[in-house]
C-alpha cells in the first residue's frame, strides 16, 4: 500500500496508524535517505506502542531502547558495514526480545532482515514535507 504525508505530523500520525497492528516480535525495515521522515515515523510509531519517552535518532548509540506496552528497539544502520558490525549491535539477539525492532537505513542489512520483515521505503513527494510511504508486509 502506498500512503502520503504532507508534514512531519502526518508523518508521526501515520507511524500511530501502524503500531495499532503491531503486537510484538515485528521487524519495521525502513528504508529512505537523509531527511526522508524515518525517525518521525518511528516517533509516531513508539508513541502508538505506548512509549512516553522522547524519540530520537540512535546515530551514535546504533540502538535505543524505549518501553511502552511492547519494547521498541530503535536501531540506526547507517554505520553498519558487514556482518561483523551487524553482529556487534546485537541485532541477531533483539530479534528474540518479542518486542518491535524498528530500523532506520536497513538498506544496510538487507540481507539479514527476517523474510516477514515489514519493509517501509520512503520517498520525496511533490511539496518539500510531502513523503511518499511504500509499506510492504502490513495492511492500516
Amino acid at each position: 500500500m502506498t500512503y502520503t504525508t504532507h508534514s512531519p505530523q502526518e508523518t508521526e500520525a501515520l507511524g500511530e496508524a501502524i503500531a495499532q497492528r503491531l503486537s510484538g516480535g515485528e521487524v519495521i525495515a525502513l528504508f529512505g535517505g537523509m531527511g526522508m521522515g524515518k525517525t518521525a515515523l518511528t516517533r509516531g510509531l513508539a508513541r502508538g506502542l505506548g512509549v512516553e519517552d522522547g524519540v530520537s535518532s540512535p546515530t551514535f548509540a546504533l540502538v535505543h531502547e524505549y518501553n511502552g506496552r511492547v519494547p521498541v528497539y530503535h536501531f540506526d544502520m547507517f554505520r553498519v558495514d558487514g556482518w561483523d558490525d551487524l553482529y556487534s549491535t546485537g541485532f541477531f539477539d533483539y530479534l528474540e526480545c518479542g518486542g518491535v525492532l524498528v530500523i532506520e537505513w536497513s538498506e544496510n542489512i538487507e540481507n539479514a532482515l527476517p523474510e516477514n520483515a515489514v519493509r517501509i521505503a520512503i520517498a520525496e513527494g511533490d511539496g518539500e514535507d510531502t513523503r511518499v510511504f511504500q509499506v510492504e508486509g502490513l495492511t492500516l
